[in-house]
């Protein structure tokens, strides 16, 4: 597994595994766009790739000292195999190198695995955005502080 910027040029793979890992609040390709035009200035955005192939991704937004997780995505027959660890050990190195003290993140309630990662990097519970996803489902807010 190799780790690589996202550039414009992966958006049709990268589109299509947002639309299979987030079938109900998928980003649109504009709002991709929108997130590689900001880079490298206030994002930073990976794409994992497996024998050649994206197989998953993943995006921060940094603004002084506070970074957001915007995104991880990981293709369901890669998912378990420690490529989302590894997307998220980036983003978090990334964060402390722009100097963020702290990373949030909001993830879907019903989803126990993404939780249990985000714990296991440090990740703490903070709070809930209720109805946040557009089928409805509540957010899970989390935060993780950096070390100095």
């Amino acid at each position: 597994m190799k780790l690589r910027p996202m550039t414009v040029a992966d958006l049709p793979v990268v589109m299509a595994i947002e639309q299979a890992t987030f079938p109900y609040d998928a980003w649109s390709e504009g709002m991709m766009r929108g997130e590689l035009a900001d880079q490298p200035r206030t994002r930073h955005y990976v794409v994992a790739e497996a024998d050649g192939q994206i197989v998953a991704y993943a995006g921060l937004a940094v603004a002084a000292d506070q970074a957001d997780v915007q995104t991880i995505a990981v293709l369901e027959s890669h998912r378990g195999t420690g490529i989302g660890g590894a997307m998220l050990a980036e983003l978090l190195r990334e964060a402390r190198e722009r100097g963020a003290r702290e990373v949030f993140l909001e993830v879907r309630e019903d989803n126990p695995v993404a939780r249990g990662v985000y714990q296991h990097f440090g990740f703490e519970e903070i709070g809930v955005r209720r109805r946040y996803y557009d089928d409805g489902t509540d957010a899970i807010m989390m935060r993780r502080k950096l070390d100095g």
